[in-house]
């Protein structure tokens, strides 16, 4: 069974978490940052998914609370298409709504000092880790 990488795609950074090889645990992997009015990181990602031999990947859907699309929502659609098309594989996405929120309370009560817990990085890829964990849930469930 292939790795699944879970993607947390922000403006600034990109939060990323990989499966281990049943594709039952999701484990963070170092954020990447993103330079503004720059192109997404696709070869970045691409080759990530090369290295660790990534067989799928799920990324994070921004819809608002009523759960409608907006300009961003599109912008993370228009991403994971060309991944897609660059990895060749299969790129599927998940609604991410309060992923964050649940993130950046995970890592505020992990106990690391409060320097530690207010570095974004670490709360972006706590989210990619809980999105990939959902994803990973729902398909062995029956």
């Amino acid at each position: 069974m292939a790795r699944v990488l879970g993607i947390d795609f922000g403006e600034r950074r990109v939060g990323l978490a990989l499966s281990d090889p049943s594709a039952t645990i999701a484990q963070p992997l170092p954020t990447i940052t993103r330079r503004l009015g720059k192109r997404p990181p696709i070869a970045a990602i691409t080759e990530i998914i090369q290295q660790q031999e990534v067989g799928e990947v799920v990324v994070g859907l921004p819809l608002n609370l009523a759960g409608d699309e907006t300009d961003w929502t599109r912008t993370v659609r228009e991403f994971g298409n060309k991944l897609q098309e660059r990895a060749g594989i299969p790129v599927e996405f998940l609604d991410e709504r309060l992923t964050s929120v649940q993130a950046e309370r995970a890592v505020r009560g992990s106990g690391l000092k409060r320097s530690d817990r207010e570095q974004k990085h670490r709360i972006d890829a706590a989210a990619a880790v809980l999105l990939l964990q959902t994803y990973l849930d729902r398909r062995t469930r029956p």
